[in-house]
């Protein structure tokens, strides 16, 4: 929810509230998540330009139902990528986010199916986004079987 002002904010029991992280170019970057994201039902919520931002580079809030939980910025990528996985409790979400990275120009970096070596529900898919990190969607709900 955003309060009077225009300042997110949010209430509630989340152990995670945010991540952040340098990505080499936020344009690309936010065009990619956008598209990537969007099976989530998330997009940017906030933009901050490189006036308003202590390194000179833009920054953008990626989130849902008004609060930004992922957020980028301009700066020099990590040397080591992360892995950002992104939680759902429905395995077409999973199979939507595949297809929308790598549209946006992510690659692959496994297909949606199970990994029996986490769980038998594990029901996942891996893309790398424009810096190399590794972004994934996950559904650990048990599959209905017809």
């Amino acid at each position: 929810m955003t309060e009077k002002g225009g300042t997110p904010r949010f209430s509630g029991d989340a152990i995670l509230d945010h991540i952040e992280f340098a990505v080499a170019d936020a344009e690309r970057s936010r065009r990619f998540y956008e598209e990537a994201l969007r099976p989530f039902g998330m997009t940017v919520i906030i933009r901050v330009g490189p006036e308003r931002t202590r390194m000179g580079g833009t920054r953008y809030g990626m989130g849902r139902d008004g609060y930004p939980r992922i957020w980028f910025h301009d700066g020099e990528a990590a040397s080591t990528p992360l892995h950002l996985a992104l939680a759902t409790s429905d395995r077409k979400v999973v199979d939507a986010f595949h297809a929308a990275a790598l549209a946006a120009g992510g690659t692959d970096n496994g297909a949606p199916g199970v990994r029996e070596r986490y769980h038998p529900d594990y029901y996942a898919a891996f893309v790398h986004d424009p810096d190399g990190n590794n972004i994934e969607a996950v559904c650990q709900a048990p599959h209905e079987h017809p």
